[in-house]
C-alpha cells in the first residue's frame, strides 16, 4: 500500500503560478502510474493530468494543455504538477492518485487508480 500527500496548494491571482507535490510513501513508487484530479465546488471530480511509471508518457485534459505540466522524480517518490497561466476556473481541491496495476502507460480513468492523497485546496482569484 502507499500513502499520498499532497502539498503546494493556495491562493493567486489568475495569470500566476503554483507547483503542486504529491510525496508517496513506500519502496515501490516506480510501480504507479500517478496522475492528478480535481473536484471544483458542487461537480464531479474529473482527471487533470497523468504521468507513466516511467515519467516518458504524459496525457494532458483538454483546458489544461499548455498551462499544466505534470512531472515526476522517482528517486524522491514524488509527482509534480507544475500550474501556469491559472484560471478562475481551475479553483478546485486537487488530487493525486496512483494505479499499481498500470501496464506502463498513462492512466485517464479515475476508477482505475487504487490510491489518493487527501488533496489540496488551489484557489485562483480573479
Amino acid at each position: 500500500q502507499v500513502q499520498l500527500v499532497e502539498s503546494g496548494g493556495g491562493l493567486v491571482q489568475a495569470g500566476g503560478s503554483l507547483r503542486l507535490s504529491c510525496a508517496a510513501s513506500g519502496r515501490t513508487f516506480t510501480s504507479y502510474a500517478m496522475g492528478w484530479f480535481r473536484q471544483a465546488p458542487g461537480k464531479e471530480r474529473e482527471f487533470v493530468a497523468a504521468i507513466s511509471r516511467s515519467g516518458i508518457g504524459t496525457y494532458y485534459e483538454d483546458s489544461v494543455k499548455g498551462r499544466f505540466t505534470i512531472s515526476r522524480d522517482n528517486a524522491k517518490n514524488t509527482v509534480y504538477l507544475q500550474m501556469n497561466s491559472l484560471k478562475p476556473e481551475d479553483t478546485a481541491v486537487y488530487y493525486c492518485a496512483a494505479d499499481r496495476r498500470s501496464d506502463g502507460g498513462v492512466v485517464t480513468t479515475e476508477d482505475l487508480y487504487d490510491y489518493w492523497g487527501q488533496g489540496t485546496q488551489v484557489t485562483v482569484s480573479s
